[in-house]
């Protein structure tokens, strides 16, 4: 039977990104003057694990990459050469490439080839020792041989003799093809029509496998080894120990190692026949399964039907005699606790630790310091801190354009520390934690600081209302303006303050907040606020005239009835009202809407202080009717966007409730006293 291949592409691909990630890390944490054997180890086992998984799809240009840069590595983890500065730099190069040409294979996306040249000649040159520094621009096919003539003249340390089932040409043919990117191959028929192969390959008997049970059962394969060099044990930890009594005595030539492939779709192809090879792969890997996003999505949806139905049925049996139908409640009581855990259960499916996105900065980091002549130690903390993956991957740009101003512009340079009493090395710290129902990050450097008097000035200049009365908190928020920097010159970096209004949008449109805390002289440190999750949130169920709505309830501060005497009409600004000697303005919620209300005059009614980007407001509304945990849908994708809505949501008596758009609630405050603002 012919398997088709392309149906485990998606696999490679996932598990390859992972690899070159990990290979990323370990590389930024090595140090040269004394590597860590383990950690050189890993980044060899990364290399060799991509090769194997592109030579049985026939990558080749992967292949040819990974087998130089495994070349080199091997030689640098045994100790025949010392591991230089330019050897990390060009591992890290090597890693953007076989990142590309990923990319161009899973894609289509456009490869440059001069780059994969130079990458190529440069890792050739190190691993002969020559000096690669202005290394022409050759051909592949030129510095990188194909990788069945690169196994042979590697000294291939084994001969292998393959005996196959029967099985048709076309499984042999497929068969020879993959084997034959190993290393030599030669092809022979037994007399009962088989066919034997003999292989001559610097690679494991896993490695061989792990390609044959693409086609056939390995169980059916009977593989000898019938001479050539003589194995030498590996004593390097996490690898096996190849033991293989050979027929023929060993060449005078230096042993090559057979090391053990990772083949990377293993764990997740086992079930079409194909054997894992690595004890290390028997780890989390089999413990774990790898399912579509669209799927968890579907099973959310579901729990969250699930939910509201719930929801349904404990409506009506509240209305129940609790007498005549105890055993009844008792048992939907039961409904509700365990729906409430298999809700939390299914949501935890989506969360991902915060390492998926701050794992992606050091390599960010050391270049860019490295670009402005800057020393930076970059450290993260609480990467295992959870977050839902929709937020996870739409945080990435904020965090980006932040750590970036912060090397940029926070940081200082060496001699202005050292003039400033400081270490050369500033610091910079990417912090995740959980407060409450949100997750807070932080993006802290010990720089400078702000200049207040700067950023008051440079405000002043594009026309912005200011005072020297305002607070500090409050003049750090002017860097949100648009367009706002005090940068002195263009930089192709950044400017701290440029963009920053696109990052406090994008954070806005999460459901978050970003405050600002500033010493000058010591340092800047950006926090922002995100909730855990936007499937699911808390909140405050409020009723204006026979409308329910619902305010998220970390938007909420408190609730009160105000008296007659603390509303205010000021000219030019609308209504307010006074809490506590501080005037907020007066969001009549009814007159958004267009709706009638109970009670028009906001005595009699209820007010919601709610509180978004720094600024407060007071909601009016006809009562409250209390606090719940509701299922999220998507308004846009059923019905339309709608101003002032972020989504909509199931009530317990199968009524629709719009959940409302806290942060253009408080910006469509200023045209009230207008005129009627409908949404």
């Amino acid at each position: 039977m012919t398997i088709d291949m392309s149906q485990f592409y998606q696999v490679f691909f996932d598990e390859a990104y992972e690899l070159l990630a990990e290979k990323e890390k370990l590389l930024l944490a090595l140090d040269v003057s004394d590597p860590d054997s383990e950690d050189l180890n890993a980044i060899f086992r990364a290399a060799h694990s991509i090769k194997g998984g592109a030579a049985t799809f026939g990558f080749n240009d992967i292949t040819e990459v990974t087998h130089m840069l495994e070349s080199l590595l091997d030689r640098i983890r045994k100790g025949e050469m010392a591991l230089t500065p330019e050897h990390v730099d060009t591992f890290l190069v090597s890693k953007d490439v076989l990142t590309m040409l990923m990319e161009g294979h899973q894609h289509g996306s456009s490869v440059d080839q001069p780059a994969v040249d130079s990458v190529c000649q440069r890792l050739k040159a190190l691993s002969l020792g020559t000096v690669a520094e202005d290394a022409p621009i050759v051909a592949a096919t030129a510095v990188a041989k194909p990788v069945a003539e690169a196994v042979a003249d590697a000294n291939g340390a084994f001969q292998f003799r393959i005996e196959l089932p029967e099985v048709s040409q076309k499984d042999v043919d497929a068969l020879a093809a993959e084997l034959g990117l190993l290393g030599v191959i030669q092809q022979e028929v037994l007399a009962d029509q088989r066919v034997v192969f003999k292989l001559t390959t610097g690679e494991s008997e896993d490695d061989i496998v792990a390609i044959c049970s693409f086609v056939l059962d390995p169980d059916d394969l009977k593989i000898t080894c019938s001479g050539a060099q003589a194995a030498v044990q590996e004593s390097d930890p996490g690898y096996e120990i190849f033991e293989q009594e050979l027929a023929a005595p060993a060449v005078a030539e230096a042993p090559k190692t057979v090391e053990p492939v990772v083949s990377l779709p293993a764990a997740e192809v086992k079930n079409q026949g194909r054997r894992a090879s690595d004890k290390e792969s028997s780890g989390p890997e089999s413990s774990s399964i790898r399912v579509s996003v669209e799927k968890v999505d579907q099973l959310i949806n579901l729990v969250g039907e699930l939910v509201i139905t719930q929801a349904m049925i404990e409506q009506r049996i509240a209305a129940l005699d609790p007498l005549h139908h105890e055993r009844l409640m008792n048992s939907a009581g039961q409904l509700a606790r365990n729906t409430r855990d298999l809700q939390e259960a299914v949501m935890s499916i989506r969360m991902m630790p915060m390492d998926y996105v701050f794992s992606r900065f050091p390599r960010m980091v050391r270049d860019l310091a490295g670009k402005l002549g800057k020393k930076v130690e970059f450290i993260t903390r609480g990467a295992a801190t959870e977050l839902d993956k929709g937020l996870i991957e739409r945080i990435v740009d904020p965090l980006t354009h932040l750590v970036r101003n912060s090397v940029d512009h926070g940081v200082e340079m060496p001699e202005k520390r050292r003039a400033a009493g400081k270490p050369e090395t500033g610091k910079l710290t990417l912090s995740a934690a959980h407060h409450g129902g949100n997750i807070v990050i932080e993006v802290s450097d010990d720089g400078g600081g702000l200049n207040r008097e700067r950023i008051l000035d440079k405000a002043r200049q594009q026309g912005l209302v200011v005072s020297d009365s305002m607070s500090d908190g409050e003049v750090w928020l002017l860097i949100f303006a648009p367009g706002f920097s005090t940068a002195e010159f263009v930089t192709d970096v950044s400017g701290r303050g440029v963009g920053m209004d696109v990052v406090k949008r994008n954070i806005a449109a999460m459901g978050g907040a970003v405050e600002i805390r500033s010493v000058t002289g010591s340092g800047t440190t950006i926090a922002i606020s995100l909730p855990l999750t936007l499937a699911i949130l808390d909140g405050m169920s409020v009723k204006v005239g026979e409308e329910v709505y619902i305010l998220p309830l970390g938007y909420v501060i408190e609730s009160l009835q105000p008296a007659a005497a603390d509303i205010k009409e000021i000219a030019g600004q609308g209504r307010v009202v006074k809490v506590r000697e501080e005037y907020l303005p007066l969001i009549p919620l009814y007159q958004i809407f267009a709706i009638e209300p109970r009670h028009p005059e906001p005595s009699k009614g209820i007010l919601v202080i709610l509180e978004s980007e720094g600024k407060k407001a007071a909601l009016l509304v006809d009562s409250l009717v209390g606090q719940q945990q509701v299922v999220v849908k998507n308004l846009e994708s059923n019905f339309r966007k709608v101003a002032g809505i972020s989504g909509a949501t199931i009530l317990g008596d199968g009524g629709v409730s719009l959940i409302l758009d806290v942060s253009a609630l408080l910006r469509s405050s200023r045209q009230l006293h207008a005129e009627p603002v409908f949404f």
